[in-house]
């Protein structure tokens, strides 16, 4: 496609990202929108209107008062506009070798969906996995029914921004009254010549009473800069079940803002599990709105940064329906000069009776120079309601590390025990074995300092099963 004005070849020939993007959305909006439904072109032009009041986010704003965009914004951008995975080999770039893992893997590459000629086994009960692009074509009813009914463009210019520019991505449709079998695995790559930025949209529907395993996997290649702005929107009908991982290994010199929308009628259960074990600058944006009588939902994470690492978890909870249940658990470790920000809000609305929520956030502080701001809040307008929160952070138990150090355990082992004992809360929530052990490996190889950016995915590991162990001897304990 030939790029028009100040955009030659992709590459943007000013730092005003704004400006550039909001005149290369004019010059394509015919391409943006040629398969649009008159309903899916209007929200475009609402979402960039919207981009072009706000802009990016700054740390004048109160939630982003704490992560600053502008150096991670200051790079000679290419803006991908047409998929560049003709002739892309994708086994000869990635490979995923954990022992026992079967999966159905999707693959992105710098945004876009390649389509690797792998059917899923239930493709002949209605399931389908399939790209974003082919979604706007072929299942236009689904697109009309559930694109940008749940990501808010109004109050996340980052969100709109995505919305005017959606165009690939991945799309997943599970029927009523289906379990899917295969675990569903989406590897998002970045790997490019040069800095690049990309914004892939995803959304995945789940039928009446059906049931599915996602993992998405965030990861780079290359050490070349990359900013990604995705958004992914996750609808669970009635009675259905999504037991979902985010995997999160970046380079030190990317940016991956991560907005995803979940939306639970009646009945409905999910679990999502954010594992960040390495990026340059990483916020997390989680939206749960429990929008059905008896809806649940566990949101958990955990975040291992250091050196200049930033880690940014924003959770919201809407309980909008009464007799919901929500519970929220994040941990994390910094060393080093590594930040984190965690803001987690829960909302009751005034129908929202017999609401039980629970909300914790935990931190271990391994510097003097690292740093985390924390900041969980309820707001409640239901009286009959039983809600908690919490937060802590601190330095690693010293009564502990004495009591490991007076059984013959080495400073350094008992130190990385008590690190490791506290990721373990996180890791252990895994339901899926073979990707419990593999995550709690690298954990143990993240504490240990051997686990930098992995030169493929979060994944990688060697074809041989090698089990990471500490050099302890536990009866000692």
């Amino acid at each position: 496609m030939e790029m028009k004005g100040i955009i030659m070849d992709g590459i943007s020939t000013s730092f005003n990202i704004k400006d550039t993007l909001l005149k290369l959305f004019d010059d394509n909006i015919g391409s943006l929108s040629e398969k649009d439904t008159p309903e899916i072109a209007e929200m475009r032009r609402k979402a960039i209107a919207v981009f072009a009041r706000q802009g990016f986010p700054h740390t004048k704003l109160e939630k982003w008062r704490n992560t600053d965009l502008s150096k991670v914004l200051n790079h000679d951008f290419s803006f991908p506009m047409e998929p560049q995975t003709q002739d892309v080999n994708f086994e000869e770039i990635f490979r995923c070798d954990v022992p026992g893992f079967d999966t159905h893997m999707i693959s992105q590459l710098n945004g876009c969906f390649i389509d690797r000629g792998k059917t899923l086994l239930q493709a002949n009960t209605g399931v389908i996995a399939c790209s974003m692009a082919e979604a706007f074509i072929r299942h236009k009813d689904h697109i009309i029914n559930h694109f940008g009914k749940y990501a808010s463009i109004s109050d996340n210019g980052l969100t709109a921004l995505n919305t005017a520019f959606a165009r690939d991505g991945v799309f997943i449709y599970v029927p009523d009254n289906t379990e899917v079998e295969e675990i569903i695995q989406v590897v998002n790559l970045i790997h490019s010549e040069g800095d690049i930025f990309v914004q892939p949209r995803n959304l995945v529907i789940l039928g009446r009473n059906s049931s599915l395993k996602l993992v998405q996997c965030d990861d780079s290649v290359d050490d070349n800069t990359g900013f990604i702005n995705s958004v992914t929107e996750v609808v669970l009908s009635e009675g259905s079940r999504l037991d979902h991982y985010k995997l999160q290994n970046k380079n030190n010199r990317s940016a991956l803002i991560n907005n995803i929308y979940f939306h639970l009628e009646a009945g409905a259960n999910l679990s999502t599990n954010a594992i960040s074990l390495n990026g340059g600058l990483i916020r997390n944006e989680a939206n749960v709105k429990l929008n059905g009588r008896g809806a649940h939902a566990d949101i958990l994470g955990v975040y291992l940064m250091d050196r200049n690492q930033h880690i940014d978890n924003q959770v919201f909870v809407d309980h909008a329906q009464p007799d919901c249940t929500s519970n929220e658990l994040f941990k994390g470790i910094l060393d080093d000069q590594a930040s984190g920000v965690f803001n987690g809000h829960i909302l009751v609305r005034q129908d929202a009776q017999r609401t039980n929520a629970y909300q914790n956030n935990k931190n271990i502080l391994i510097s003097d120079k690292a740093v985390i701001d924390t900041r969980p809040f309820l707001e409640i307008y239901a009286d009959d309601v039983k809600c908690s929160h919490g937060a802590t952070v601190g330095q690693l138990d010293s009564e502990a590390m004495f009591y490991l150090r007076s059984r013959g355990i080495s400073m350094e082992n008992a130190r990385m025990l008590l690190m490791y004992a506290f990721a373990a809360e996180i890791v252990n929530r895994i339901s899926i074995p073979r990707l419990k052990q593999r995550i709690d490996d690298l954990v143990k190889k993240r504490l240990r300092g051997e686990l930098s950016i992995c030169e493929q995915c979060v994944l990688h590991c060697s074809t041989k099963e090698q089990k990471v162990v500490f050099d302890i001897d536990m009866s000692k304990v």
